[in-house]
């Protein structure tokens, strides 16, 4: 099973890595900020993740960590 982390402190929300996602497992936050101000993204459901990282590929901040 993957592991995603994603440093909320410096996703800016720009919503590149939910588009990236295949499975459609990631959204942008709409229950909170971060300290910048923006949405930052979320996992919805990491036990569906395969792990693919396409996520952290296409996050242009490097905010996201993908374990294997």
């Amino acid at each position: 099973m993957a592991k995603v982390t994603i440093d909320e402190s410096i996703c800016k929300g720009c919503g590149m890595c939910v588009n990236a996602c295949p499975k459609n497992l990631l959204e942008l936050a709409k229950d909170h900020i971060n300290a910048k101000g923006y949405h930052p993204a979320t996992m919805t459901d990491m036990e569906s993740c395969v792990g693919c990282a396409s996520c952290a590929i296409m996050c242009p901040d490097v905010a996201i960590t993908v374990e294997r």
